[in-house]
């Protein structure tokens, strides 16, 4: 069997390196390359999320991430959401809090249908 040739993609320092190692350094790199990836699509947990977001049971889990109803400020320093007063802020909108390459990330989804 010929040496499998490594991916384009894969850093040439990696692509020399790896095959130079033996086996169990292998399956210990193969555990943590596992491991690494594990944490990265990990769900984004409700300590994480900021304390006004309100998790929302959302039927559409098609997308990775927690949706959430947030009241957010708009940045204007002279608006009165400024004053970060729940009752004074917008919204609520959803967003929906996820990972990237480990990296907690949140997008705009939209506005709740009940409100």
């Amino acid at each position: 069997m010929k040496q499998p040739s490594p991916p384009a993609s894969l850093p040439k320092y990696l692509a020399e390196g790896l095959p130079k190692q033996d086996t169990e350094t292998l399956h210990e790199v193969q555990n943590y390359i596992e491991a690494l990836i594990g944490y990265r699509d990990q769900s984004v947990a409700a300590d994480e999320l900021p304390e006004t977001a309100e998790p929302v049971d959302e039927s559409d889990n098609s997308e990775k991430g927690t949706v959430v109803k947030e009241k957010v400020t708009c940045g204007d320093d002279s608006c009165k959401c400024a004053s970060r007063n729940p009752a004074d802020m917008h919204g609520p909108y959803l967003y929906r809090y996820y990972r990237e390459n480990g990296t907690m990330k949140s997008e705009y989804v939209g506005k709740p249908e009940s409100e």
